[in-house]
């Protein structure tokens, strides 16, 4: 047995540290190509062995060509999990040949006639999200679909710009979600929310709200949509505000992203609680919506309360279920 073989063997068998599939696959590639492959080379080799982009793929095929072909033009036939070309056993191998040369100009021709890129939209979405904040979405996600709740193991998860990026949607934590391809697929054809206004409201401001304007208050967590800081009147200690940056009174007027973004910041605080003060064994976490349920500011935010054993508002009954006393 040659050296390199060796070498290799001992990688593989002892040495390799794998994260995901990719050491072997190029390797694989390296040697089926006589030694040298090219950058894209391997990369198709990847894509050969992503099952998300081929059911990206076949969702395109049954929705876009598959379903003008058949149902439209009736050039082929849908069969099982497959298509038919109609007429196909009467061609010739000439035939054959010159109506794939003829398919093959008219994607040139496509492709050349365009300004935009065509895949323009799938490079942004593949480029843009790091691998951390990729794995924060899908694992704040629990392999589920944000929209539909579809599990990851029927339908694999994309990560999406809620406010689109292309319309001035932000590029972090909390404008992303995790959506099915489907979902992602489907989302622009179903929504015509002129996003840009969206985006430019984030930015409302009230200059005599004393939550649009901390000022000199500690603020013990920030977001670029939401911020915490400690109540002024603290019914416990550690008492904390959770607000939306964003001047919005009713807490079901928040957008996706402001909640996503309050939401990572109660779970930020709450453990910093619980590490910090081992005597905390629970929460009181909600919102006032409105004077007749307490709300006594135009802005609306979250009020999280720690608890603990004995601290004179405790007891099975001090629950949210008792705001009204008995």
């Amino acid at each position: 047995m040659s050296e390199t073989c060796n070498k290799l063997e001992e990688f593989l068998n002892t040495q390799m540290r794998m994260s995901h599939i990719y050491q072997p696959i190029m390797l694989m590639e390296l040697l089926g190509s006589g030694g040298h492959a090219s950058v894209i080379d391997i990369a198709k080799a990847f894509l050969m062995r992503d099952p998300s982009q081929i059911q990206y793929y076949a969702e395109i095929t049954r929705r876009m060509p598959g379903r003008v072909l058949t149902q439209n033009r009736h050039i082929t036939q849908k069969i099982d999990d497959g298509y038919r070309l109609i007429g196909f056993e009467t061609l010739s191998r000439a035939e054959v040949d010159r109506l794939i040369e003829l398919c093959d100009a008219k994607v040139e021709a496509f492709l050349a006639a365009r300004i935009q890129d065509p895949w323009a939209h799938r490079r942004l979405s593949s480029r843009v999200i790091s691998g951390s904040a990729r794995y924060e979405v899908l694992t704040r996600a629990k392999g589920l679909c944000e929209l539909c709740g579809i599990s990851k193991n029927v339908r694999a998860l994309e990560v999406d710009h809620i406010d689109p990026r292309s319309k001035g949607g932000a590029n972090d934590i909390s404008n992303l979600q995790a959506l099915c391809y489907r979902c992602n697929s489907n989302k622009g054809n179903r929504d015509n929310t002129d996003f840009r206004s969206v985006s430019n409201g984030y930015e409302n401001r009230v200059s005599d709200c004393r939550l649009c304007a901390p000022n000199d208050r500690v603020v013990v967590a920030d977001d670029r949509l939401a911020y915490a800081m400690p109540d002024d009147s603290p019914i416990t200690e550690d008492h904390t505000v959770i607000a939306p940056k964003r001047h919005i009174g009713n807490y079901f007027d928040l957008h996706q992203p402001e909640l996503n973004a309050i939401r990572r910041i109660l779970q930020e605080r709450k453990t910093a609680i619980e590490l910090s003060d081992e005597t905390v064994t629970g929460f009181n976490v909600g919102f006032d919506v409105s004077e007749s349920a307490g709300q006594v500011l135009s802005h609306c935010f979250l009020q999280l309360i720690p608890r603990r054993g004995g601290d004179g508002a405790s007891g099975n009954g001090n629950g949210l279920r008792n705001v009204i006393p008995c």
